[in-house]
């Protein structure tokens, strides 16, 4: 007798949070965390170790959807990325953090003497 299996497509467990960025399943992990482990030569197992709250199959199906859809996912993380350094450039001077080390030293320098 020969049993029929029958297979079913599954979504990856990826979803847009309020910021515009994607996490993974329920969690507050984003796409481009794991991503990044993955490409540092990490392991599924090795990435389950870094984030605990993500199950085996959730990262197997993350970078299976990544390995499908490379260009894709690339370009969203060239995209954050760049809005990233935007983020950091706009802090950095609204908040004049150039020089802050040096400031943070002087003052503390004055607070001893």
């Amino acid at each position: 007798m020969n049993a029929q299996v029958e297979f079913k497509a599954t979504a990856p467990p990826l979803r847009w949070d309020e910021s515009g960025g994607i996490r993974i399943g329920k969690t507050r992990v984003t796409l481009d965390s794991v991503l990044a482990s993955y490409h540092k030569g990490a392991v599924p197992e090795e990435i389950a170790l870094q984030y605990s709250v993500l199950s085996l199959s959730e990262i197997y199906a993350v970078i299976a959807y990544y390995l499908s859809h490379r260009q894709l996912v690339d370009d969203y993380l060239k995209e954050r990325d760049h809005q990233t350094q935007q983020w950091r450039q706009q802090l950095s001077e609204k908040h004049n953090l150039t020089d802050l080390r040096q400031r943070l030293l002087a003052r503390r320098q004055s607070q001893e003497n």
